[in-house]
């Protein structure tokens, strides 16, 4: 059986250049959406959590911070908690201010790091002026007998008055549903953060 010649100008287009996704790809996109929505979304609700950790993990940060200054300095630093709970800031202090209370006014605030390139900012964390801290407040700060401040020596250990050894102590920070204690160990000023529940 012969077939007709056919000319280049009739010939008729089967291929249909179209994409489709195969049920596989599909499948994959419902199961990367479900994981990320089983561990996305709770966290999203509880906003109070991210709060609090968020201001744990800060201050932890600021107070390792201040003893590594300390520590490359050569300097006393001075992390002071705010009586109203709303924060703290790092100050320098030296043998004729080591004994003074704290002044707002007169401290000698070191320079915020992370303030950005070129500007001089004071070392002042003051929760109640950041969303990202909403409704958390430092507690209660029990330090070397009773202050509410740590400081940390030249060598990065934490001092009292008279130049003992810091005694340690414990922060509290709270915020409506959960309660986080930061442990400064007696001398070395190492930190431990356990959850309080109740």
């Amino acid at each position: 059986m012969n077939r007709p010649a056919r000319s280049p100008h009739n010939r008729t287009r089967f291929h249909v250049a179209s994409r489709a996704y195969t049920l596989i790809e599909l499948i994959m996109v419902v199961a990367i959406l479900g994981l990320a929505g089983a561990l996305l979304v709770p966290r999203l609700i509880d906003q109070d959590s991210f709060a609090i950790q968020a201001a744990v993990r800060n201050i932890v940060a600021d107070l390792t911070f201040a003893q590594s200054d300390a520590l490359a300095n050569q300097e006393f630093r001075r992390v002071h908690f705010y009586d109203d709970g709303s924060g703290y800031c790092i100050y320098r202090v030296d043998e004729a201010t080591f004994a003074s209370p704290f002044d707002a006014v007169t401290a000698d605030y070191i320079s915020d790091p992370m303030a950005g390139s070129g500007e001089q900012h004071a070392y002042i964390v003051d929760f109640s002026n950041d969303d990202v801290y909403d409704g958390v407040t430092i507690e209660a700060a029990q330090i070397d007998n009773g202050v509410r401040h740590i400081t940390y020596d030249r060598l990065g250990g934490t001092v009292m008055t008279g130049g003992l050894p810091g005694t340690g102590g414990d922060i509290t920070v709270r915020s409506a549903n959960f309660t986080y204690q930061i442990t400064i160990n007696a001398f070395t000023g190492k930190l431990s953060v356990q959850r309080v529940d109740g």
